[in-house]
């Protein structure tokens, strides 16, 4: 089987679904099928990746991984691309699996690119599944003409896309409601997913430096992920609190992970000598300092959902997580035990973290709770195994 993947991102560009694009992609040629993706042009150099041109796009070749071709399209998704895209789709046998993994924001034209919703509502000789990470942009009573206008736009592009799905897919089941609606007669939603790209190593001596260089005696409490304005305040909030209830230490990991710490020990003097930031890192380096820490804080002002990748990285590695319950958190969360759940509450959050710091029990049990979680939900094979099975059908 050949799947046409469409999305608006791909390593060495970073992101969530670059990322879980990629995973899935390797699982699929692991299981024995053939992939092609379609990304927008890459202003990142890859030394590790060697480039050459056929026809309208560029081909890259990801070593260790034969069956995968990466297509640079010559622009994000713009009217040129998409007649790029047309062309070099054309010259594969009908009809063709494409399998979109769909952010409204991340096919250019500012989160409003109408243009590519109509594309995929005109590939009549193609079977097209979609991927919905995210459905719509929600106003959530906010009034302002230019917020409104867009969640109207957003709205347009989920009708216009899931009307021409085959089959759509959801990355939480919390999506379903939203997209029923919208698909044609006949098609289905399933809930794909989503696993951690952070692979799961066992380096016993590299994780234990990074302990002694960053814990140096403490507890060390764990974050992983980018820092945006929402999740970013809460934690700001969270670990002001808990300097002053744990003599813990805090290791936030992943992109501009620096640049936050800089921030935050700037405006909280109290988390100086506490507070570090790795900044980017490999995935194999990600694995050993999660590893390194005795539990991760994950707060969400929606909740923790299965389609945070960075909780699933945690999940994976089998560290206990302190979380918050929202309106997107399913029910395995509870029913499971996987993760210590609070209201998003910055001084529930420090409090629910400085406890489980003192009782090693609960935090190693939790923890095996989260391991066999991620193995028997959101391992990557299911995923790849689902995906097979509907095509098959």
């Amino acid at each position: 089987m050949t799947w046409h993947i469409l999305t608006g991102e791909y390593p060495p560009q970073p992101g969530g679904v670059s990322d879980y694009t990629r995973h899935l992609a390797r699982g699929l040629v692991e299981a024995g099928d053939c992939v092609e993706v379609w990304a927008p042009p890459c202003e990142i150099r890859d030394s590790h990746l060697d480039e050459a041109a056929r026809g309208d796009s560029c081909v890259t070749g990801i070593p260790g991984i034969p069956g995968i071709v990466v297509h640079r399209l010559p622009g994000s998704f713009c009217l040129p691309s998409l007649l790029s895209l047309t062309r070099a789709l054309n010259r594969f046998p009908a009809p063709r699996r494409i399998l979109v993994q769909y952010v409204p924001h991340a096919f250019g034209w500012k989160g409003a690119n109408l243009a590519f919703c109509l594309w995929l509502r005109l590939r009549r000789r193609d079977s097209i599944w979609v991927m919905f990470h995210e459905v719509m942009f929600r106003a959530e009573g906010d009034r302002r003409v230019s917020r409104l206008a867009f969640a109207a736009v957003t709205r347009l592009m989920a009708t216009l896309v899931a009307g021409a799905a085959d089959r759509a897919f959801v990355s939480i089941p919390g999506w379903r409601p939203m997209i029923e609606p919208l698909l044609r007669k006949g098609a289905s939603v399933t809930w794909l997913s989503v696993p951690s790209a952070i692979p799961v190593l066992e380096d016993p001596m590299a994780t234990a430096a990074i302990r002694t260089q960053y814990a140096a005696g403490h507890p060390l409490v764990g974050h992983f992920g980018t820092y945006g304005a929402a999740v970013g305040a809460l934690l700001e909030r969270t670990l002001e609190k808990l300097a002053a209830m744990s003599d813990c230490h805090v290791l936030l990991l992943g992109d501009r992970s620096d640049a936050a710490c800089r921030a935050l020990t700037s405006a909280h003097p109290s988390l100086a000598g506490r507070l570090f930031g790795t900044g980017r890192l490999t995935a194999e380096d990600v694995s050993r300092h999660v590893a390194a820490c005795d539990l991760m804080l994950q707060p969400y002002p929606d909740g923790i959902s299965s389609r945070r990748t960075s909780a699933m990285v945690a999940l994976s590695h089998g560290r206990a997580i302190v979380t918050t319950a929202g309106w997107l958190t399913e029910s395995l969360w509870a029913e499971t035990g996987a993760a210590a759940l609070v209201p998003v509450d910055p001084d529930q959050l420090a409090a629910a973290v400085a406890a489980m710091l003192f009782d090693v029990s609960r935090r190693e049990a939790i923890g095996r709770r989260a391991a066999a979680l991620y193995d028997e939900r959101f391992h990557v094979r299911h995923a790849v195994s689902a995906l097979r099975s509907l095509n098959a059908a």
